[in-house]
């Protein structure tokens, strides 16, 4: 029988735990504040990628008509924002700014403290190169966000959807992740010979389907396939809408063709309804939070998806539906990790 191996007097597992769990919090915030930025179709208002002057905004009139100018010369503006004025600029620039200072005020609520409880020797044995790799990837994530960019700087008038998709998905990777080590961290407070969870079978096969849903619901946002049709559970009268785009491979309508993919994302939440059921069913015995949390999440994205289809696209519904998105995910692992524990 394993015995309890005491913690050094200068680990501090549930303070790291819970510094993990701020941090988990201000990136569901940077999710929805990027989801609005697509709705508003403000991702494309800075067109420069300045990590650290970025981060004052315009102050004079001279700054203000210098961004905009170089928004001027982007195919966004050229091709269907002709006209637009200095203070519609301004709007579009809030959320892109937002979204961006929000960016930099996670990875400092991140880095600063990961050197002060590396400093302090507070951190677990085993979990050091766990937090290094969560900053790396938090650095990777501003990478790709700017690659995601660039995509519609030249030649289109919005960014890749396959991208956005990537750095969407790489933000809620990172989020998993970080709510992963989190719980393990607190576990480990509470008795010193637990280890870290495994991830099951389930688990894995549960958090793969999620992954496709929330995929498809990435495509969606990219290719604005929200607005292919306002009606539920039939798509403009039709059960199956079919291609709205001819000469395109299966794998080509399956991922680029709006109607197909707003078909996916509507139908392949069932599926995940299905293993998030047996997921919370496994975890209450362990943990009934945890499944309280995968039922309430999952009841609470569905009416919203519907909802925020038959508003035509509301972006306040649609705000609230990335939203719990990101909730659902965090309460998914939260289950995997509870049948995952071992002592």
């Amino acid at each position: 029988m394993l015995q309890a191996t005491p913690l050094p007097a200068t680990a501090r597992p549930r303070a790291i735990a819970n510094w993990l769990f701020a941090v988990a919090a201000l990136i569901v915030l940077m999710v929805v504040v990027g989801g609005i930025t697509r709705l508003t179709e403000s991702g494309l208002s800075i067109t420069e990628w300045k990590p650290i002057s970025g981060i004052v905004p315009p102050l004079t009139d001279a700054q203000w008509q210098a961004e905009f100018d170089n928004y001027k010369r982007i195919p966004e503006y050229t091709q269907l924002n002709q006209g637009m004025t200095l203070a519609g600029f301004k709007a579009i620039f809030f959320w892109e700014y937002l979204h961006r200072l929000l960016g930099r005020l996670i990875g400092m609520a991140f880095a600063l403290p990961l050197i002060w409880f590396a400093v302090k020797k507070a951190i677990p044995r085993g979990y050091g190169w766990k937090l290094v790799a969560l900053l790396i990837a938090g650095g990777m994530q501003g990478v790709v966000g700017w690659w995601m960019v660039t995509s519609g700087l030249t030649e289109r008038t919005d960014v890749s959807h396959i991208r956005l998709a990537t750095h969407l998905l790489m933000a809620l990777a990172i989020l998993a992740a970080l709510v992963w080590v989190a719980l393990d961290l607190r576990t480990l407070d509470r008795n010193a010979a637990e280890r870290p969870a495994r991830l099951t079978r389930l688990g894995t096969g549960v958090l793969a389907i999620l992954f496709v849903q929330l995929l498809f619901g990435a495509l969606v946002a990219g290719l604005n396939a929200g607005l292919v049709t306002n009606e539920w559970p039939l798509m403009n009268g039709h059960f199956f809408p079919g291609a709205t785009t001819e000469g395109q491979s299966f794998f080509g309508a399956l991922f680029n063709d709006p109607a197909i993919v707003h078909f996916v994302h509507r139908w392949w939440a069932w599926v995940a309804v299905a293993g998030l059921i047996l997921l919370a069913r496994a975890a209450k015995p362990l943990d009934r939070r945890a499944s309280i949390a995968i039922h309430s999440a999952f009841g609470i994205q569905i009416l919203l998806g519907i909802a925020t289809v038959m508003s035509g696209m509301d972006i306040v519904l649609a705000a609230l539906h990335q939203l719990t998105g990101a909730l659902l995910l965090v309460a998914t692992v939260w289950g995997a990790h509870a049948i995952g524990r071992r002592k």
